[in-house]
């Protein structure tokens, strides 16, 4: 039910939280005017014993055989080092909409046809947009002096159309007033903004894992003290940065420059890539570099030293299919009471393109075929059904996902039955590190679930389970439309400060051991999850239609 405002704010009436028999909550609303509250209490107590009753009564124990089976084929016979390699090494780089992400919908759905798995497809989930790939990449500075600079095209951006050799100019800007005297100064010259990016030397290693001071840590919930993080200043100065930005861009085009040299965070050789110019369809050649090599040019300019560059760049627009798609797959139930229910797993299989996306995400979209591959292979017993799905269009908002559930789950803004059937979604997004725990969304009803389950990992050191939300990632669209999705909590490593969405994100950085520890430990939570005897307990969630997740 969907209470009216009258009823929201009136003193007569209010709301009782209760869990279902079926895990769910319900949200019941009484009139204090018209029923005895003295019977009320004995009806509530009541309903609170039946309803945790109903909670200790789920399977929560630890089916240890079938844990056993796991173990074996994901310690011993794993494959996941090797689907890995063919997403990163052998396929490369997978942009969404990009030929090479379609190559990874190809050999991902044909490997699992044959590992045995049903319902194999590559579905659309909507209109994407133009694919875009990088078809050559080269840039150096050629005065003062020749160095061949770190860099590559920006994503969605065009070539050069053959060997660029052009002057540099500085284009020192602090507000839109200090843009009319550079008029008549940047045709067919290589432009560059001033920026605030240094790069520094680092006196801590990139790569970490989360301390048991760390974890523990974790398990305390988080109370926000009502202040956005973002000030009013924070936000006046991002705002007044992007329009200057976006009108010296607009100088630059009405000027006739060539190219655009941009950099972002980085060091020590490598260099982080932007969103890309996607809604940008007039935009000029540009290149993302180093920060090093950027900012060389930028103080050598400064000096009144002349700075020359040669480019030649080579991208292609994708726009004979302009779907977006995710590959799906199944492991069909055995009990024909429950195998239309469904328990889901999945990760992002897009990625950015400067390296080959192995972090992200090749380690999650590896890990979880390699769950659906152990539990086909061990023949681990699964009552309800399980379903794998590979996202695209993730790193430009999680189109594939919350497009997906909006497709399959939804029907005019109201939950239909395929809604009322799920059980649960599992993500894997945190780069390669090992699996440490899981965080419960705001949840609190499958924390006894988890503690329990998680049991059979202490001694690979992953037993946290904490209250607190993530985001980022796929699980949110599950969330998003009242179902649970849950995204584990791994140990960084180098995620952030070496390879998300850099020229270093490549199969080196992956860390076999933690990849093939996750698939085991995923693969348990999905088993478990498929055998309940009920499905995973949800939070409550009211729809616009007035429906809520309960019916």
């Amino acid at each position: 039910m969907r209470l009216s405002k009258k009823n929201r704010t009136n003193p007569n009436y209010f709301p009782y939280v209760l869990f279902s028999e079926q895990g769910f909550i319900h949200l019941l609303i009484f009139n204090k005017t018209n029923i005895d509250m003295k019977k009320l209490s004995v009806f509530l107590s009541c309903l609170f014993f039946v309803s945790t009753t109903a909670l200790a009564f789920q399977n929560t124990e630890v089916d240890y055989n079938a844990v056993y089976k796991i173990k074996d084929e994901g310690l011993n016979n794993s494959q996941v080092m090797d689907i890995a390699w063919n997403l990163t090494d052998r396929i490369g780089p997978r942009l969404t909409g990009s030929s090479g992400l379609k190559n990874a919908y190809d050999w991902t759905s044909k490997e699992m046809k044959e590992w045995g798995l049903t319902n194999v497809k590559v579905e659309a989930w909507g209109e994407f947009g133009p694919g875009w790939d990088v078809k050559k990449s080269y840039l150096a500075m050629t005065a003062p002096y020749y160095q061949a600079i770190i860099g590559i095209p920006k994503a969605w951006t065009p070539g050069t159309n053959g060997l660029l050799s052009a002057e540099v100019v500085y284009v020192n800007i602090q507000n839109e007033s200090d843009l009319a005297k550079y008029k008549g100064q940047l045709a067919g010259k290589v432009v560059m903004l001033p920026t605030t990016v240094e790069a520094t030397t680092t006196f801590e290693a990139d790569a970490r894992r989360f301390t048991d001071e760390q974890l523990e840590d974790m398990t305390s919930a988080r109370v926000s003290n009502g202040n956005s993080e973002f000030s009013a200043n924070r936000v006046s100065d991002f705002r007044r940065s992007a329009n200057l930005r976006n009108a010296a861009y607009q100088l630059f085009k009405d000027e006739g420059a060539a190219m655009v040299l941009a950099t972002r965070r980085g060091g020590q050789g490598t260099f982080f890539t932007s969103n890309g110019a996607r809604r940008d369809p007039d935009a000029l050649p540009e290149m993302e570099i180093a920060p090093e090599h950027y900012n060389r040019m930028v103080r050598l300019a400064i000096k009144g030293e002349p700075v020359m560059v040669e480019a030649d760049t080579k991208t292609e627009f994708q726009t004979k299919d302009l779907q977006g798609y995710n590959v799906l797959a199944e492991i069909e139930g055995t009990d024909p009471s429950l195998k239309d229910e469904v328990v889901m797993l999945g990760a992002h299989m897009d990625s950015w393109f400067a390296g080959t996306g192995a972090t992200d995400n090749a380690a999650g979209s590896a890990v979880m075929m390699e769950v659906m591959r152990i539990l086909k292979e061990s023949n681990t017993p699964l009552k309800r059904t399980v379903r794998i799905a590979l996202w695209s269009g993730e790193e430009q908002g999680l189109y594939g996902s919350r497009n997906y559930v909006q497709n399959t789950f939804m029907k005019n803004g109201a939950p239909n039955k395929a809604h009322e059937k799920f059980s649960a979604y599992y993500n894997m997004d945190n780069g390669t590190g090992a699996v440490r725990g899981i965080y419960l969304q705001s949840n609190e009803a499958v924390r006894p679930l988890f503690q329990e389950w998680f049991t059979a990992f202490e001694d690979m050191g992953a037993n946290t389970v904490t209250i607190r939300n993530t985001g980022g990632t796929d699980h949110q669209a599950f969330d998003g439309i009242g179902l649970p999705g849950f995204q584990f909590i791994q140990d960084p490593i180098d995620y952030n400060t070496r390879t998300h969405h850099s020229n270093m994100d490549v199969f080196e950085r992956l860390q076999a051991a933690d990849l093939r520890k996750n698939a085991v430990i995923i693969a348990t939570m999905v088993m478990q999850t498929a055998n309940m005897d009920q499905k995973m307990p949800r939070k409550p969630k009211v729809f616009e239609s007035g429906l809520n997740t309960n019916r």
